[in-house]
């Protein structure tokens, strides 16, 4: 089975509803925003543990990999108020993303319910969306704090938010830049969609994880314009 995963526009023609996640998904990650998150939980977690930075980071990594995020591991290990640590972490300057015209105007075009589907915080969330332009473009945002602080890839929070938002798995579709956080919404009947970027960690490990990535792309406005270009025909032939 082929790791790399697509199939053509008419496999989404019954999506209803767009489910997107924020960071390195609707902004590039080479514009190394979440880097400056992550380095301010490494931080955090240094001051906080009295410890050496490198060990810091280390603690960081062994939480994300095993509870999905650094914040449930915190929380899970050491009764840790979420907060703080995402006030902190999240203190950062949106300034070095770009804003994104064209990506607005094909979230304009595209037919369906948008969410937002974050481990992050709200007022993160927001501000990453007025910085990109493209507020208006979506209903609502499930963040961490919605989904009672339980992260991707833990399949109550995918649960919630369907059931939240009023969401038919069967008619929604999920898009993200982390492997692993599409295997949840497949089991769930959502069409899942892997956005290809640069993180290493964010990849599929192997083979297996084209049982739950329907499609893979590597560009996000341009695979919108293929679903933008099969919807105007499916008009046009009625």
């Amino acid at each position: 089975m082929s790791e790399i995963i697509t199939v053509p526009p008419a496999f989404f023609d019954t999506v209803e509803t767009w489910i997107f996640d924020l960071d390195n998904t609707l902004y590039p990650a080479s514009s190394r925003l979440f880097e400056e998150v992550s380095r301010r939980m490494t931080t955090f977690i240094s001051e906080y543990f009295n410890m050496a930075p490198d060990a810091a980071y280390q603690r960081q990594r062994d939480f994300f990999m095993r509870y999905g995020t650094t914040l449930r591991g915190l929380m899970v290990e050491h009764r840790m108020d979420p907060e703080p640590f995402l006030t902190y972490v999240h203190a950062i300057d949106v300034g070095v993303i770009q804003a994104a015209p064209e990506l607005a105007e094909r979230l304009a075009l595209l037919p369906g319910r948008k969410l937002i589907f974050t481990n992050s915080s709200r007022q993160h969330a927001q501000r990453v969306l007025d910085r990109l332009g493209i507020t208006t473009h979506f209903e609502e945002i499930f963040d961490i704090a919605a989904a009672d602080y339980v992260p991707k890839p833990d399949k109550t929070s995918y649960s919630l938010m369907l059931q939240r938002h009023q969401v038919p798995p069967a008619s929604a579709c999920m898009i993200d830049d982390i492997a692993r956080n599409l295997e949840p919404a497949k089991s769930l009947g959502m069409k899942t969609v892997w956005l290809r970027g640069g993180i290493d960690w964010a990849r599929h490990q192997n083979v297996l994880a084209a049982d739950y990535v329907d499609h893979t792309v590597d560009d996000l406005v341009s695979w919108l314009d293929d679903l933008i270009l099969r919807r105007a025909q499916i008009e046009d032939w009625r």
